[in-house]
């Protein structure tokens, strides 16, 4: 099968989405990769780029660059996106047998219990639940209040300490959500773990896949970059750009998407299926103003669907490019997503298509005279 669905003809985006590109989302997103255990995600990302990059790179973080080449060394164009998910860490096993737990990333302690996570030992991945004391054993005034992180643990089956650390269980174990990638809504929509921020890479890679297949004419050299470590503190990011050396950055990321029952639109202004974001601001970047005026002109040229966004707490992994060495200007792209930073997301794959097909057309026009445009003065 090879055309897994059309966009709507009104938006004038014909493009199309095979079902292997799909397979591959599907491969991303389920893979296990916490911050500081992306390896397996990255073996991914690297196995599928071999079949298309001029060239493969890797820092010593474990991140995977991979580079197209076009009709000219410069500009270098970053286009990043992180490969770690939220997960968690063990911290202790209790001499019942249970497992204590930190968390790899921002959780909402009240999305927590009762999910099953995955344990990743050196005897093999371990089925567990996270859980806490039952409601039913607690006084009433107890069970109207809120479970939080600290008083949950990992039920793994083990009845005292010692049977699991005969299955492979020590601290330092890195865990995972179990939430398999499903499409739904006669595959408009993607419902999966990860997509914060495997949607962000998948994006690059087709992007520049095509871009090579189709034997699309750019005047620059395109390095995707899968970083790692971003949601423990942008890390992937600092190393990549060092040795990338950029000239610009699209930085790609998921967008939090305000169409569910109680969010005010001024707290998060895109909304999932109506196009790609373009962040005017976050917690850690304010964008290179022209660079942002140069993509809203290149979406509206190829009447591609965006949304201006903003994000007044947290960052992305632009916040450490746009510093890196003198500077880099930057620009945050992102993709918006329902339930981010939870066990199970939801988002567009029209919004996905979008993404693609604007990296494409960004990376036609992004020659040297446009990008000594956004700097100077």
């Amino acid at each position: 099968m090879y055309i897994w669905y059309f966009l709507k003809a009104s938006d004038q985006e014909m493009g199309f989405m095979e079902k292997n590109e799909l397979e591959i989302l599907k491969d991303l997103t389920e893979s296990f990769g916490p911050p500081g255990f992306e390896r397996e995600t990255a073996s991914i990302v690297k196995k599928y780029v071999e079949e298309f990059a001029d060239e493969i790179l890797t820092d010593k973080l474990g991140s995977v660059m991979f580079k197209i080449k076009g009709s000219a060394e410069k500009p270098v164009i970053m286009i990043p996106g992180h490969i770690d998910e939220i997960g968690f860490v063990i911290s202790g096993i209790d001499l019942s047998g249970f497992l204590t737990f930190n968390t790899l990333g921002g959780w909402f302690d009240q999305v927590l219990l009762a999910q099953k996570i995955t344990v990743r030992t050196q005897q093999g991945d371990r089925l567990g639940i996270i859980t806490s004391i039952p409601p039913h054993v607690l006084p009433r005034e107890e069970r109207k209040k809120v479970i939080t992180r600290d008083k949950m643990y990992i039920d793994v089956g083990c009845s005292n300490k010692e049977e699991a650390e005969e299955e492979g269980f020590r601290i330092g174990d890195p865990v995972v959500p179990i939430s398999p990638f499903s499409l739904i809504r006669n595959g408009k929509l993607a419902v999966g773990k990860a997509f914060d921020d495997r949607l962000g890479i998948f994006a690059a890679m087709i992007a520049l896949k095509r871009v090579k297949a189709q034997g699309i004419e750019h005047p620059n050299t395109v390095l995707g970059a899968a970083t790692t470590q971003e949601e423990v503190g942008l890390r992937g990011a600092r190393t990549t750009a060092y040795l990338v050396d950029p000239d610009v950055a699209f930085v790609l990321e998921i967008d939090i998407s305000s169409d569910v029952p109680g969010v005010e639109n001024f707290r998060a202004p895109s909304k999932m299926g109506e196009g790609v974001s373009i962040l005017t601001h976050d917690g850690s970047m304010i964008p290179n103003q022209p660079l942002k005026e140069f993509v809203i002109k290149t979406a509206e040229e190829a009447k591609i669907k965006y949304q201006l966004s903003a994000m007044p707490r947290g960052g992305t992994d632009a916040g450490a490019i746009h510093l890196s060495r003198v500077g880099v200007p930057s620009i945050v792209l992102g993709i918006p997503t329902r339930h981010v930073h939870s066990h199970v997301s939801m988002t567009s794959i029209v919004d996905i298509e979008r993404m693609i097909n604007l990296l494409i057309e960004l990376i036609k026009r992004t020659d040297k005279e446009t990008v000594t445009s956004f700097t100077s003065i």
